[in-house]
């Protein structure tokens, strides 16, 4: 398969105005006449649907939550970037193109990269005239912050819980074209396959999670906006119910999955308290803007208070090795280090078993150079959130912290317009693969949505529908007929097994099998180890799980068996993956592949593409296909924060 990005040609800072111009339009009377399946409805998504909405075609919109409100994308806390320059510090569009760029080590397609910084000048304005309340400056400006894997503050935020308000942003938007009924919203509807006819995606079939409903809807054109597969891992900082089902249906039809192994690890969430934990908890990184990382000097006081350290016995690692960035590099690059002091022994915190994950994160310094007043106004509801939790008062006693599995890069291939490897599925936000490379920078996965869901995917969905054979299609249809059946097919496999192990109990040995293996670090040993370990996990949950109730009904045992199921096929892929790239990029950490420092050494005359997989069928090996990247703009260099 000859993986086409589609990307123009020409000088980078006109191409998408260039392509826009180029592309098809469809005259505002004939809109009507469209059908949109819209999946997912956090902020690519609720801003897809209430975009097309306003512009007259007709929108089904699906999530599994009980509302739009409730979309993971709420969970998003520090801030989004964008390159307006309002602090006069140097920024512009190019240095967040560079910065991106190189901070996904360079493993991301240059044009997606340059129009998501392009695009980001107008989602401000876009959030700021739908009321989203950005924190201001004294004389009435929009402030801005810094964020890892940048000198200049291009960080619009909302205290710590930006994702919220943009989140809130959009979905008035939504209910407003709810209300006006160019949107029919399905809350409570979890997308279970997808429906191809003549290769073309042409709808979805879903179960309705209170009835246990199997229905299906059909369209012209499908997009999934549903978030990364984070869950994997068991333990992240997802919502529990985040899951891959939807992408990976796609992906059993044909959608190639591309980067699965690029999986973030966030340096700044509490650390694990024990080992019936079900979701770990993420404190922002803005708060490395103010707090200061470190642990004790002396393996001999790991179990002292951190008050009774002395500041010359502190390790301020990060800010010792990178001079430049301090506190504030990089996501992997920050985990990585926290990592590399806790197996020095070095950790703080209670033993989990036996190991103390955890370093210090101090904001003693800023509370007495700014005042308390104006730290709590910076970050309040951050360490109230830490402190219902642990029964800590961050303002005296540092935070605890060690890194967990937070966001995906890897994800459906697209090309430049978003459209995956089946004609008419697009895919936007964490479900694709093409902006971050192999590591995301903070505050750009709010960025990324709003920039997929107003700007980009209204302009390359009309232009798919004004240029593709408009075919009507009905329930009847065999391939319709033949979707349903295979949900109602999968359904009854997993209640007929009657096993004796719980479904959770597979995700958290899955869990601990990708985190062991495939998380922080890799080597080709336990990447191999790993592969045998999901295998015979896969094939023990087919005969051995245990799925309570019935299909008919509410049952979420049911539901999690069947987002499981997938966990462990897309396990697999993911230690593959990793196995194949014989490198170190960003998140990807292969321990035979590090500088003389411990830095990610990159392989660019061999691995400098995107790698795509393609299904072959069940217990099959997947097929890998490349797209070669290419720099024109961005120079690979060896990575530097120092």
């Amino acid at each position: 398969m000859d993986l086409q990005s589609k990307a123009p040609a020409g000088d980078i800072e006109t191409r998408w105005s260039r392509h826009k111009f180029n592309m098809k339009l469809v005259n505002p009377a004939n809109r009507h006449k469209y059908n949109v399946i819209v999946v997912g409805t956090g902020l690519a998504g609720g801003a897809l649907a209430a975009t097309l909405g306003e512009q007259g075609y007709n929108v089904k919109a699906f999530c599994y939550q009980d509302s739009p409100r409730r979309a993971h994308s709420i969970a998003a806390q520090g801030g989004i970037n964008s390159a307006k320059n309002y602090p006069n510090d140097g920024d512009s569009v190019f240095r967040l193109f560079y910065d991106t760029v190189k901070g996904g080590d360079f493993r991301a397609r240059e044009s997606n990269v340059y129009r998501l910084a392009e695009v980001s000048v107008n989602i401000i304005d876009q959030c700021v005239s739908q009321g989203v309340p950005f924190a201001r400056e004294y004389g009435g400006l929009l402030a801005n912050r810094s964020f890892g894997g940048a000198q200049v503050s291009r960080t619009f935020y909302a205290r710590g819980q930006t994702g919220q308000q943009l989140l809130l942003g959009a979905y008035q938007s939504l209910s407003k074209q709810i209300d006006a009924g160019t949107v029919e919203m399905f809350p409570r509807t979890e997308m279970l396959e997808l429906i191809k006819v003549d290769g073309k995606a042409r709808g979805i079939v879903t179960r309705n999670m209170v009835s246990g409903e199997i229905e299906s809807h059909l369209a012209d054109v499908v997009v999934l906006c549903t978030g990364g597969y984070g869950n994997v891992f068991f333990l992240s900082t997802n919502a529990m119910g985040c899951n891959a089902t939807a992408t990976w249906r796609a992906h059993r039809h044909g959608a190639l999955f591309a980067n699965p192994c690029y999986t973030q690890i966030h340096p700044t969430c509490i650390p694990v308290s024990g080992e019936n934990q079900s979701k770990l908890t993420l404190m922002s990184e803005s708060l490395r803007n103010d707090g200061r990382v470190w642990v004790p000097k002396k393996k001999e006081d790991i179990q002292k208070s951190p008050a009774d350290i002395p500041e010359e016995d502190r390790y301020y690692y990060l800010e010792r090795i990178y001079p430049s960035f301090g506190n504030l590099v990089p996501r992997d690059i920050a985990s990585r280090r926290a990592k590399e002091m806790c197996d020095q022994g070095l950790g703080v915190g209670p033993e989990v078993d036996g190991e103390r994950r955890g370093v210090y994160l101090d904001f003693g310094d800023a509370v007495q150079r700014l005042g308390k007043k104006a730290v709590e106004e910076r970050y309040g509801n951050l360490f109230e959130m830490y402190e219902r939790i642990t029964g800590e008062d961050p303002y005296t006693t540092p935070m605890r912290i060690y890194p967990a599995t937070h966001y995906t890069m890897g994800g459906l291939w697209v090309d430049y317009n978003l459209e995956s490897t089946i004609s008419g599925l697009f895919v936007g936000g964490e479900a694709n693969f093409s902006d971050h490379g192999a590591n995301r920078l903070g505050a750009s996965a709010l960025m990324q949505g709003l920039s997929d869901g107003y700007f980009v995917l209204p302009a390359t969905v009309a232009n798919y529908l004004a240029t593709a054979e408009k075919v009507e299609i009905d329930q009847s249809h065999p391939e319709v007929q033949a979707a349903v059946q295979s949900v109602r097919d999968r359904m009854e496999k997993l209640l007929s097994i009657n096993g004796e192990r719980s479904v959770d109990s597979f995700h958290r040995e899955l869990g601990k099998i990708i985190w062991g293996y495939c998380g922080m670090a890799r080597t080709k040993e336990g990447l191999e180890t790993a592969i045998e370990k999901v295998k015979a996990l896969r094939a023990e949950f087919w005969k051995n799980v245990r799925v309570l109730g019935g299909s008919e009904e509410l049952n979420v045992s049911l539901e999690k068996a069947g987002r499981v199921a997938d966990f462990l096929e897309l396990g697999e892929l993911m230690c593959r993956d990793a196995l194949m790239r014989s490198e170190s990029c960003g998140g990807h950490f292969r321990e035979e592949s590090q500088t003389e420092e411990g830095e990610a050494k990159r392989d660019d005359e061999n691995y400098q593409f995107v790698g795509a997989w393609e299904w072959q069928g069940e217990e099959q090996e997947q097929v890998l296909h490349k797209e070669a990247l290419e720099f024109e703009y961005v120079k690979p260099s060896q990575r530097s924060y120092k």
